[in-house]
């Protein structure tokens, strides 16, 4: 049973309350829920709904109506609230071959943020083994030591970077490598020095990094560090794509001049950390990061991350003009 909403609330934010209250958090989310919630509402409205599954851990709900426009045929939400424009030419064969319109973040000035791109997450262990002992003595070639070197290196390339962005007005986060110790394991007791040791780093590597060389300068960091050290990966993205912002392409066209209709400013860039919408990217379908949210602060994951009423309201207001446009776009001859 829908709860009822507070004296002279607008219905779409109380339905979105009624969203908020699924837990979909770390580490046990209920994801269920949340697409129980989008076909409940879906039913309301008299759509078809119909749930899919595409890259890892991404479940999305398909939605389909009957419209004026005889291309725009379905909307995919994901339990991230993720809006995807389907085009029903599309949705006999693949109803990922069309544009998404994914999430974004927020931006504290009157702009919108808009994302093209992701730095590729890599979540590097490096272990080190070295001579073990007894804690009172000057042992040789310790793992320790050997770790520290590693450590020290990698820190070096991560305050490069930062100070590279710093001295740069015009660089966003997105656009250098950064870098940071996330864990260090070894050791069983006080007094004694361990053979092994590890030092897990979350790396997130720009767009236009040449892969395989940044994994030589990383074999590089163990080498010099000495014998015995040694890197894995929990995590290695490797499909790094661009979406196009040019005016010439036609999704990017339909984007931005819908929101110039709008009279929105839009900031394009490249998203800092990591979304679904790299899965989409790596097998070819364009992608942009876009959460409508002006004016709020960026207050990802946090314990009081918040959007005023107003802005929710637009933002609802900039999907019902932006799916349109995006449903105009002609077919191209790739969808064929």
């Amino acid at each position: 049973m829908a709860s009822e909403g507070l004296e002279g609330e607008h219905p779409s934010v109380t339905l979105f309350r009624r969203y908020l209250r699924i837990r979909t958090v770390q580490p046990e989310p209920d994801y269920g829920a949340a697409v129980a919630f989008l076909e409940e509402r879906a039913h309301q409205l008299g759509l078809g709904c119909q749930k899919v599954e595409v890259a890892p851990g991404y479940v999305v709900t398909i939605l389909t109506w009957p419209g004026t426009n005889p291309r725009l045929s379905s909307l995919i939400l994901n339990s991230h609230t993720d809006v995807v424009p389907v085009f029903k030419e599309h949705w006999s064969h693949d109803p990922f071959e069309a544009f998404k319109d994914a999430e974004g973040l927020a931006n504290p000035t009157d702009a919108f943020t808009v994302f093209y791109s992701e730095r590729s997450p890599w979540w590097v262990r490096i272990t080190s083994t070295g001579n073990p002992g007894h804690g009172s003595r000057f042992i040789e070639d310790t793992a320790a030591e050997k770790l520290h070197k590693v450590v020290s290196s990698i820190l070096t390339f991560r305050e490069k970077e930062r100070q590279r962005l710093q001295s740069n007005p015009h660089l966003k986060a997105g656009a250098v490598t950064s870098v940071n110790l996330t864990k260090l394991e070894g050791g069983v007791a006080y007094n004694v020095v361990p053979a092994t040791m590890s030092a897990s780093f979350d790396f997130r590597v720009a767009p236009d990094v040449e892969l395989k060389a940044f994994e030589e300068q990383l074999q590089g960091w163990c080498q010099a560090a000495g014998d015995g050290v040694t890197f894995d990966f929990a995590q290695k993205w490797t499909e790094s794509r661009v979406t196009s912002t040019d005016d010439s392409d036609p999704w990017w066209a339909a984007f931005s001049g819908a929101c110039k209709d709008m009279n929105l400013t839009l900031e394009p860039e490249i998203f800092p950390a990591a979304t679904d919408s790299r899965y989409l990217r790596a097998v070819g379908v364009p992608a942009l990061g876009f959460s409508p949210m002006n004016l709020t602060p960026v207050l990802l994951h946090d314990h009081d991350e918040r959007l005023h009423e107003a802005v929710f309201l637009r933002g609802v207001d900039i999907y019902t003009r932006l799916l349109p446009a995006l449903a105009s776009v002609p077919a191209l001859p790739s969808d064929g």
